[in-house]
């Protein structure tokens, strides 16, 4: 079932599937099916990653994906300022399920040295973000406030044309307090977006947003729409 509406600068659009497996396997094929169609056209597959739990199966599930990852080019959406084997750390986590497992080049994998803290982090981030064009596939995922990245409620989005594509983070609601974050003005510059959206503590998350109510995750307004992947019963 895919549903609908109209953001400033594109649709929003709802794919609602059964169950968990099914939430899987659509956005593992989701992936693949992006990096074909850049690896084809462009020659390279810039994708940036969500942390959390929601992703983690997903990620483990591209291990045995058939594609040529030397054309891969790895960034994340955000990270926590921690150790750099810190098991919090959205880099520590992609590379344990997924990427040490995959012949990505490792100049490919460009994490957020956040173990530098917030600062100097995100001026560095955006140093290795200057000459990056467009993004071809950004993932996300949803908090429970409505927050995606570490773009949370009652902060900066950094939604306007001349905001940098990196956010150092001191006071984030959850900890660590520091983290750095990508800006949702770069996050929207991406020729698509998948937000993965699951289990039921995200219900009003996802009420608010359809309802035009403003969460964080509304910030993120590529010109293409955004893609919303959610279980069925979250929509009801």
């Amino acid at each position: 079932m895919n549903t609908s509406c109209c953001a400033k600068t594109g649709p929003l659009r709802w794919i609602a599937v059964a169950d968990a497996a099914a939430f899987r396997e659509v956005a593992h094929r989701h992936i693949l099916a992006a990096a074909a169609n850049a690896i084809a056209l462009r020659g390279q597959f810039l994708l940036v990653l969500a942390g959390g739990n929601t992703p983690r199966t997903i990620y483990q599930m591209l291990r045995t994906a058939d594609t040529d990852w030397s054309h891969w080019h790895i960034y994340f959406g955000d990270e926590r300022c921690l150790p750099i084997d810190d098991l919090g750390r959205n880099s520590r986590m992609a590379a344990y399920v997924w990427l040490n497992h995959v012949p990505v080049p490792a100049d490919q994998i460009h994490t957020i040295p956040a173990e530098s803290g917030a600062n100097k982090a995100a001026l560095i981030y955006a140093e290795t973000l200057r000459h990056v064009g467009d993004f071809d596939l950004v993932l996300l995922g949803l908090g429970e406030d409505g927050h995606t990245a570490s773009l949370f409620p009652d902060h900066d989005q950094s939604e306007g044309v001349q905001t940098a594509d990196t956010l150092a983070i001191f006071d984030a609601p959850k900890p660590p307090a520091q983290r750095v974050s990508l800006s949702a003005r770069r996050l929207s510059r991406t020729r698509a977006v998948l937000f993965l959206v699951e289990g039921e503590p995200k219900r009003h998350a996802i009420t608010q947003w359809r309802k035009g109510a403003y969460i964080p995750a509304q910030a993120i307004q590529p010109k293409a729409g955004v893609d919303i992947l959610v279980e069925a019963a979250l929509l009801r």
